[in-house]
């Protein structure tokens, strides 16, 4: 199919979904929705959230599993030496500004909402150094509400498709909010992450196997597999 007749098409996302759902069971979900499967807490997932930004997933998952062995609520983690807070959740990124995020986040749930995290996007992203992917996030695999969650992933893939067409990835949940059925916002992200991670590479993806390649815009792929 050529470029312009690709242009005229319009985007079947039902079809792209059903496709990827199928596909997903062949993949490692994201850190943070298994352990949201597992129960965990809003605190938890927000907590292992703010340690997942710019961390790889298994980095993630063993740095969250030695900090909640210890503390798992906000005044235990307030209670916490701020050295062995850093040594919990280090080789995490920015293992030093996290550590200072997890204390000030504690103490404002300690003080301001007795210790629940927030269920409302607006009260959420008055904490510090929480943002709209993580706000959406907690909602999502923390209160199961519907909520559209964008990291690079998402972003990325969902231009790429030919879906939407942003510059930003909150300019991307803006769109996809107006866009997307809503039957989906749940598992958008946790769907596409996986994909991201395993198939719809940032650099040079594999579209060679890609089960909705067919189907792709192939938008600012210079090189694939």
């Amino acid at each position: 199919m050529n470029s312009s007749t690709m242009e005229n098409k319009k985007f079947n996302i039902n079809l792209f979904i059903q496709i990827l759902q199928k596909e997903y069971k062949k993949w490692e979900a994201p850190v943070i929705t298994l352990m949201s499967n597992k129960g965990a807490s809003p605190f938890k997932i927000l907590v292992s959230t703010i340690l997942s930004l710019r961390t790889k997933d298994e980095v993630t998952s063993k740095a969250a599993v030695r900090l909640f062995k210890i503390a798992q609520t906000p005044r235990e983690i307030l209670d916490l030496d701020e050295n062995i807070l850093k040594k919990l959740i280090y080789p995490v990124g920015f293992y030093h500004t996290k550590t200072k995020r997890l204390r000030q986040i504690s103490k404002i749930l300690i003080q301001d909402y007795d210790e629940i995290v927030p269920d409302e996007i607006d009260e959420l992203l008055k904490l510090p150094g929480v943002g709209r992917k993580t706000a959406n996030l907690v909602l999502i695999e923390g209160y199961k509400k519907n909520a559209i969650c964008v990291d690079t992933h998402v972003h990325r893939i969902s231009n790429r498709i030919g879906y939407v067409k942003t510059k930003t990835p909150d300019k991307t949940e803006f769109a996809l909010r107006k866009k997307l059925p809503e039957k989906y916002w749940k598992t958008y992200n946790e769907i596409l992450v996986a994909f991201g991670q395993v198939i719809c590479r940032p650099v040079s993806p594999f579209c060679s196997k890609c089960p909705v390649f067919p189907m792709c815009f192939k938008k600012n792929i210079k090189t694939s597999r």
